[in-house]
């Protein structure tokens, strides 16, 4: 200490027991702060910002990103999570709970005298034992079950992204976004072979006075034609993604044009609009080439598009968008199909896209358009509709989870039951299999690891009002007598089959 001294006289210096005892109940403070988020029954918390903004959630991330954590340890579980969020998409509350137990237990030990380092050797040891049981009691789907795919199995498929999606909204909201979450995944699933991008995949907030959110089988565009007379509504649409400008361009360079006449000056601009309405003329032939009688035409343009090009595509009966964003753009040909235009010599039908049915759709002072009905769509859209921008933000929060819990499960080919089943059958399996193989001290690392394991349920009975020790107990009684995967009610906390109620997570 006397040496800390004269490197630096200003130096606060503590004794290991009390940074232990700072950094465990930094570990434990986090740990307080989010437990009461965890499960269907948890509670929301309302952030407020420096500016008076509000934010209501129950997302572990969104908390761990909004709160001003100061405490270094404290800052680096909020890093394992943010890690653990990065990876699999949800869990994070579970894994601040983890590792908060995981001190809390640690530190009992150490207080009594074990050194860490032989606490730390028993802990990995029983990580490796509760990974390896993991693998032995996932439920996996790389054979067909009875003929089916885990991507064909949309029950299954639906209750994964319900055992994600409850945890956050409430019940009815939840049973419709997973129904919404699985059409979509199924909508742009590549094949087994390939990554599954869910960036393919547009949430759409929309504000309205109903919580009808739902999936759209294309692509929602959040703007509107540009002039009165397009029509609204349209069915059997060819659809042209252009990326061409019709409009009055300037040069690239910087130059200009001369004249001395009135009459030279009416000759430029006749010229530049005979050149657009060439272009425009182009256009519509090519529509009466390719529709046939019933068919409509719609024209999506990255670039601009002038009014009177607009006109004239109106009196067409063609409905024109102009200056569509680029991802936009990108998702419309998965979505639809064809490929992008980008020059108009040598128009060719297998350019254009299909939709069934492309309308316009206006809410307040905002238009939307709809490009609906895609016959073998890669791209789609959920449309997340609510009252006020805290619902919908929630919702959106919600929903990303869900989609990458449904990602996670199909691209490992296998899950795991849910409701604290796995927490409680691998804490028994790791007492009575693994403790008596280890001599030592050692075991008493694996015994805090085997207690830390049980935060989960006895959160989740904590968070539903339940008895938390006698819920336990009876976990883990059903569990011994019957050797299956037994997890909470958390309605009723009586034990529960998690396979037979549905309720699945990631592995």
């Amino acid at each position: 200490m006397s040496q800390l001294r004269d490197i630096n006289p200003n130096a606060e210096i503590v004794s290991k027991t009390q940074a232990r005892a700072v950094n465990v109940a930094a570990g434990v403070g986090l740990l307080n702060v989010l437990k009461s988020n965890l499960g269907p029954r948890g509670t929301l918390k309302l952030l407020v910002g420096g500016a008076g903004q509000l934010k209501l959630t129950k997302d572990g991330m969104v908390l761990l990103k909004e709160m001003q954590i100061q405490h270094p340890t404290a800052i680096l579980i909020a890093r394992t999570a943010t890690a653990q969020d990065d990876v699999t998409g949800d869990g994070t509350t579970s894994t601040v709970l983890l590792c908060g137990e995981l001190l809390r237990q640690a530190d009992r030990h150490i207080t009594e005298g074990v050194h860490p380092r032989i606490l730390v050797e028993g802990l990995e040891k029983a990580r490796e034992e509760a990974l390896k049981y993991l693998n032995e009691i996932k439920t996996s789907f790389d054979d067909k079950t009875n003929g089916e795919s885990m991507i064909q199995n949309r029950d299954l498929l639906t209750s994964i992204a319900s055992t994600s999606l409850a945890t956050k909204l409430d019940h009815d909201t939840s049973r419709v976004l997973s129904e919404a979450i699985v059409s979509s995944v199924q909508c742009i699933y590549p094949g087994s072979d390939q990554p599954i991008d869910l960036n393919r995949i547009e949430v759409m907030p929309m504000p309205r006075t109903t919580n009808e959110s739902r999936f759209v089988n294309g692509i929602v565009l959040d703007h509107g034609a540009r002039h009165p007379d397009m029509p609204d509504v349209l069915y059997n649409c060819k659809i042209m993604t252009l990326n061409a400008s019709l409009e009055y361009e300037k040069t690239e360079t910087q130059s200009g044009f001369y004249y001395s006449t009135a009459e030279e000056r009416e000759k430029l601009v006749e010229s530049e609009r005979k050149w657009l309405d060439e272009r425009c003329k182009q256009i519509i032939d090519f529509k009466r080439t390719v529709c046939k009688e019933g068919e409509s035409f719609v024209i999506i343009n990255q670039k601009g598009v002038d009014p009177w090009s607009l006109d004239i595509f109106a009196k067409e009966g063609i409905l024109c968008l102009r200056r569509a964003k680029r991802r936009n753009m990108e998702r419309l040909t998965l979505a639809c199909g064809g490929s992008p235009i980008h020059s108009l010599q040598d128009l060719e039908e297998s350019q254009l896209g299909y939709a069934g049915k492309v309308s316009q759709v206006t809410l307040g002072e905002d238009k939307f358009t709809f490009v609906e009905d895609c016959e073998k769509a890669q791209s789609c859209t959920l449309l997340l509709q609510g009252p006020n921008d805290h619902s919908l933000n929630q919702t959106k929060d919600a929903v990303k989870d869900g989609l990458r819990a449904l990602k996670n499960a199909l691209e490992d080919n296998a899950v795991v039951a849910g409701a604290g089943a796995f927490e409680v059958a691998t804490s028994c399996h790791l007492q009575k299999n693994i403790l008596p193989t280890v001599k030592g001290k050692a075991k008493l690392g694996i015994q805090a690891f085997c207690d830390s394991l049980l935060i989960i349920p006895k959160t989740l009975a904590e968070n539903s009002g339940l008895d938390v020790q006698d819920t336990l107990l009876k976990l883990q009684e059903e569990h011994e007598a019957s050797k299956m995967l037994v997890g909470l009610d958390v309605k009723t906390g009586e034990p529960i089959l998690p396979s037979d109620e549905g309720i699945w997570d990631n592995v």
